[in-house]
């Protein structure tokens, strides 16, 4: 078990971990192998705890989606985060994102209101039905008719940056559901998460790059990112 699992840190109160791509950040109806669950096993076996193990899930990643993920491994922990992340205080997720056509602005930022569908699909909606959608992005790298972006989330909504990009008409590389399905995993990876520690009231910084070069990431030049 804890060879399939990418763990950037650990303490008594939270543990930050590379979700892989296709893996699902919590269990669903499907019933396959979903990284809490991994995580709770890894910490029964590690430190020998009888009995069940207390994981909270503070925030999620897609399935299709891989990066960096923070789980608390207190109530306490779960709560304080769970707090910064409704107040927008401290906790930044940043995205690196392969998205077809160039963009015109090269900096900025898109404001919607989106609305989950029964069928598990978002819209763009209006005010009255939709919920607001805050992202801000910036434009690393041009080639070959593609764009690398580096998207930070203001708000956290379902599916919300493949949607607004994909209603600008730069639809996410390997984006089956809001794109083009070339049969590729999505060029979607959360790279950076930044976060007041729960208890020790430090700022703490974490990054992975993309593990995937066989798609629309081997255009550009991920080794230049900054690990921030």
């Amino acid at each position: 078990m804890n060879n399939k699992l990418n763990i950037l840190y650990e303490d008594n109160h939270i543990i930050v971990v590379v979700k892989e791509q296709n893996v699902l950040s919590q269990g669903d109806s499907t019933g396959d192998n979903n990284l809490l669950d991994m995580l709770k096993e890894y910490i029964k076996v590690k430190y020998k705890k009888p009995g069940n193990v207390y994981l909270g899930l503070v925030h999620r990643l897609d399935r299709p989606v891989g990066g960096v993920m923070v789980f608390a491994r207190s109530s306490k922990a779960a709560s304080r985060l769970s707090e910064s992340i409704k107040k927008h205080d401290g906790f930044r997720k940043k995205y690196l994102v392969v998205v077809r056509g160039l963009l015109d602005k090269k900096e900025g930022v898109f404001e919607d209101y989106l609305l989950k569908k029964e069928d598990g699909n978002t819209i763009i909606s209006d005010k009255e039905h939709g919920k607001k959608a805050v992202l801000k992005y910036k434009v690393l790298e041009e080639n070959d008719g593609m764009s690398l972006v580096q998207v930070e989330l203001v708000t956290g909504r379902h599916h919300q940056i493949r949607v607004q990009f994909s209603s600008r008409g730069h639809s996410i590389y390997g984006d089956a559901r809001y794109g083009v399905n070339t049969g590729d995993d999505i060029c979607l990876w959360a790279y950076s998460l930044e976060f007041v520690h729960p208890t020790k009231k430090e700022l703490m910084l974490f990054s992975s790059k993309p593990n995937n070069k066989k798609n629309g990431w081997n255009k550009f030049n991920l080794n230049s990112i900054k690990n921030s």
